[in-house]
């Protein structure tokens, strides 16, 4: 509880959030760091799942994909990428890259691939070209999903990023370092509670664009949800591509609200 306290009084200290090493400075470090990883994986994983999705090839690289950079592990990555690029921005990126790739690869296989085929083959009928197709009738039904995993991969990126300090960068992580290199635990725990608090805030912001994301008026009958996990949404996106490949028809669920 000692702990705690001498915690909670740090960060209400005014005089704790400015200088160079101020509160203010190390979360806007850390919110730097997931936000360059955070882009460098949605341009690497959103453009992948719609592709997958829209053509339905190369699905057991989502799958296969996913659990491979999941089972690497973060700090085991960094240390490397410190040995390959020396200390720098490289190394957290790309380990917290590893992050965000699967949780978003997920997220918007499964949301093109889960699209009403009825509304999809309707956008055909109609002379739209593929392309057409993917971006103005998969995409806006997709949304939500793809959404939610940028959500996910936000929180696990923002939770993680305090990795960077261990490439003698700055970010939150420089409390927990700094703190337990000199015996001043409760910085340690500044570190920790200020980074929950950012997780916390992101989380809501993105719960409410997920919410915000859904077609049709439905949305407006329920608060936004908590986000869908990885492999329930590739397992639903995979019942629901080989259910429709076998049974030939698409009456199993409602149409979609956007064509």
């Amino acid at each position: 509880m000692n702990f705690l306290q001498q915690a909670l009084s740090f960060i209400f200290t005014a005089a704790n959030w400015g200088g160079p090493a101020g509160l203010t400075v190390r979360i806007l470090e850390h919110l730097q760091y997931t936000a360059v990883a955070l882009l460098f994986s949605a341009l690497i994983a959103i453009p992948l799942g719609m592709l997958i999705g829209h053509t339905g090839r190369g699905t057991f690289l989502v799958v296969g994909g996913v659990n491979a950079l999941r089972a690497l592990p973060t700090l085991g990555v960094l240390l490397l990428g410190v040995l390959l690029w020396g200390l720098g921005l490289i190394p957290p990126t790309v380990a917290l890259m590893l992050l965000g790739i699967p949780p978003m690869l997920a997220g918007t296989y499964s949301g093109i691939a889960n699209v009403d085929r009825a509304v999809v083959d309707a956008a055909r009928s109609m002379g739209m070209t593929e392309s057409r197709v993917l971006l103005r009738v998969e995409v806006p039904n997709a949304l939500p999903l793809i959404l939610g995993g940028v959500r996910t991969a936000t929180l696990q990126i923002v939770a993680t990023a305090t990795v960077a300090a261990y490439a003698s960068l700055g970010g939150l992580g420089r409390y927990l370092i700094d703190g337990i290199k000199v015996r001043e635990f409760y910085l340690a725990l500044v570190g920790a509670l200020v980074v929950t608090a950012l997780a916390l805030i992101l989380d809501a912001a993105l719960a409410f664009a997920v919410w915000l994301s859904e077609p049709g008026t439905d949305r407006f009958r329920k608060m936004p949800q908590p986000f869908l996990g990885d492999e329930i949404a590739l397992e639903s996106a995979s019942t629901s591509r080989s259910g429709g490949l076998s049974s030939g028809n698409h009456e199993a669920r409602g149409p979609s609200p956007t064509v």
